[in-house]
């Protein structure tokens, strides 16, 4: 190659790695402008040659203690906490055979089904087997019945393949099936499934909400009303959120019960330093077991009505209810069944009284109060 024909590479090269630095040297402007003068660029192999003494090449971390977002380092999950991780100190010395005056540790900060020897439920492992690795479908060890599910769940994944990307809001024969059980448990309150959205699992749906609910600043800022007690996840994801925290206690006396007048208390309270806008509701409750009766549902469903608050219902425990005195009622249902009474059962204070129960004005509550 030419002396000339290399100089012109190497000025094009110039241009397309310092471009600023080009147009900076023809314009006469200050600063450098030949190649050897812009800053020092190392390569990969050049700066693993860097002596990590040499205080003149050392460079801070990103990501600190110091730097890392101050809404994380606020988030407390006790159930995962310094208790556990001590509880986890004592079983490896358990296992190394230090001597204790206890055999094993029985961990209850989480309710760890399978860590605690209850069985898996064996359609569901084969279900997920089927759908993972579909040669299995010609397996005689597998049943039937599970074999038709997972052709059922293939048949509605692109390319039958559990492993392409669904819609956003899940598979779509899962979520009819899911609207399907939601009309049997409700005892025939219609459910529709492009109302229902998979996640991945019940604290990730709630961070997901709670998102699109948090906003404003300062005493406009969301204020969100958890029971106390509860389960941590929703006061880690309120501090994540920046969200304010507004407790509402439940009633150890009376079985750890939901008293409407003590929502009145917490969120009058709260008003004075946010807007309250979610009203949580863990029924069955978590970690107290309450199980909360239609009455009760209801007068919860009139306060929100009247502080125009949005309601998340947390259902996760609905089928462990083990007393004979109670039963489980859905928000949903008893939502349903309010809305078509409310003309006749309340006294409505508002100016404008509320609209007649119709198919449409329900299926309307339903978008609203449920998901």
């Amino acid at each position: 190659m030419s002396l000339s024909r290399r100089s012109a590479l190497v000025l094009r090269r110039s241009r397309c790695f310092y471009p600023r630095l080009w147009e900076q040297g023809r314009a006469g402007a200050h600063g450098p402008t030949r190649l050897e003068d812009a800053p020092r660029r190392f390569s990969t192999a050049e700066v693993s040659k860097v002596e990590p003494g040499d205080p003149g090449r050392m460079r801070e971390r990103t990501l600190t203690m110091a730097t890392l977002n101050p809404q994380v380092k606020a988030v407390e999950y006790a159930v995962r906490g310094p208790i556990v991780l001590k509880a986890a100190d004592i079983e490896r010395m358990l296992q190394q055979g230090v001597k204790q005056p206890f055999s094993e540790v029985i961990k209850a900060n989480i309710g760890d089904a399978h860590a605690m020897g209850q069985q898996p439920i064996t359609f569901l492992r084969q279900v997920v087997a089927l759908c993972c690795f579909p040669e299995l479908l010609d397996s005689p060890v597998f049943p039937d019945d599970a074999k038709q599910r997972a052709q059922r769940i293939l048949q509605d994944c692109g390319g039958q393949s559990l492993g392409s990307y669904s819609a956003s809001q899940g598979v779509q024969c899962i979520r009819q099936d899911i609207a399907d059980y939601i009309s049997r448990r409700d005892q025939g309150v219609p459910s529709d499934w492009n109302n229902i959205y998979l996640t991945t699992g019940a604290s990730d749906g709630i961070m997901s909400i709670l998102k699109l609910l948090v906003s404003g600043h300062g005493s406009s800022r969301t204020g969100v009303m958890i029971p106390i007690p509860q389960y941590p996840l929703y006061s880690a994801a309120i501090s994540e959120l920046e969200a304010v925290q507004v407790n509402y206690y439940l009633d150890e006396a009376n079985c750890w019960a939901l008293d409407v007048e003590e929502l009145q208390r917490a969120y009058l309270e709260a008003k004075q330093h946010c807007q309250p806008r979610v009203l949580c509701i863990i029924n069955p409750g978590n970690p107290t077991g309450q199980v909360q009766s239609r009455k009760c549902i209801e007068e919860v469903l009139h306060f929100a009505y009247e502080e125009n608050l949005f309601v998340m219902a947390d259902e996760v425990y609905q089928d462990n209810v083990y007393s004979s005195d109670c039963e489980f009622h859905s928000f949903r249902r008893s939502c349903m069944r309010w809305a078509r009474s409310i003309s006749t059962t309340w006294n409505w204070p508002r100016s404008t009284p509320p609209p007649k129960a119709t198919p449409e004005s329900v299926g309307s509550v339903e978008d609203t109060w449920r998901f």
